[in-house]
């Protein structure tokens, strides 16, 4: 199980419940956007299971400009100073087929640390030939919902690739991964690896709380998503149990 971490005390629990990768995330509500430093440096420090920076600049979509191109390479550039175990890219052109020149550039970068592909494969604009761009890349793994809003509406599609992949790169289920459909994701694509959040929501401690206003989009400003490590352990014995 790889855990999409929101934050450090997110990787601590995901490590604590048995994950066996993080991909370590800052704005999960945008799909995941590249942590801090702090957080990255940190993490390796304290972890001892392996730590996937995702590389966006931004949320949105993955179509991006040269300003923000050369800060993708940056952050490579610091995860590799930081010996993270590797990362998470993707790009796309505008016609939705995969940016090939620049993800060979950013995983020529990155290397020797593995690369992993995330779910800017789901709106590229045609999965089977998208997954061909991406093994001839060199990439690991893929992270996908076989296009659609979950991984559960998407299995059919993901059993699929998993059969057009023949093992030359992983095909990772992700997207609304939890205890109540695991077991029917995994019998119906047979996937090796998964990927989940495992998160709930932790109630914040404030008294005062003023009511006039929000910080941004999120409806509610006194609470945050914190993966929990019981849900973590929950989620692997239930995609291990025989039948």
């Amino acid at each position: 199980m790889e855990v999409c971490a929101n934050s450090l005390e997110s990787a601590l629990e995901a490590q604590r419940g048995g994950a066996i990768r993080v991909e370590l995330c800052d704005n999960l509500a945008e799909g995941g956007t590249t942590p801090s430093y702090a957080q990255i440096a940190l993490a390796k420090e304290h972890l001892s299971i392996k730590v996937y920076p995702i590389i966006r600049p931004r949320g949105g979509d993955f179509l991006y400009n040269e300003m923000e191109f050369n800060i993708m390479k940056s952050d490579i550039k610091i995860c590799k100073a930081l010996n993270c175990d590797g990362v998470v890219i993707g790009i796309l052109n505008a016609d939705g087929s995969i940016d090939m020149e620049r993800c060979a550039e950013l995983i020529e970068l990155a290397s020797p640390m593995p690369v992993t592909f995330h779910r800017a494969f789901d709106m590229s604009y045609n999965l089977e030939t998208s997954l061909e761009a991406v093994v001839s890349l060199g990439c690991e793994r893929i992270l996908t919902s076989g296009g659609e809003s979950s991984a559960i509406n998407g299995a059919e599609m993901i059993a699929k690739l998993i059969k057009q992949a023949a093992g030359r790169i992983i095909i990772m289920p992700g997207a609304g991964i939890n205890t109540g459909n695991i077991a029917k994701l995994i019998k119906t694509t047979g996937a090796s690896e998964f990927h989940a959040s495992a998160k709930h929501a932790v109630k914040s401690n404030m008294v005062y709380r003023n009511p006039r206003l929000n910080m941004g989009s999120v409806a509610d400003e006194f609470s945050y998503d914190l993966t929990d490590a019981d849900t973590v352990k929950i989620l692997i014995e239930l995609a291990n149990k025989p039948g």
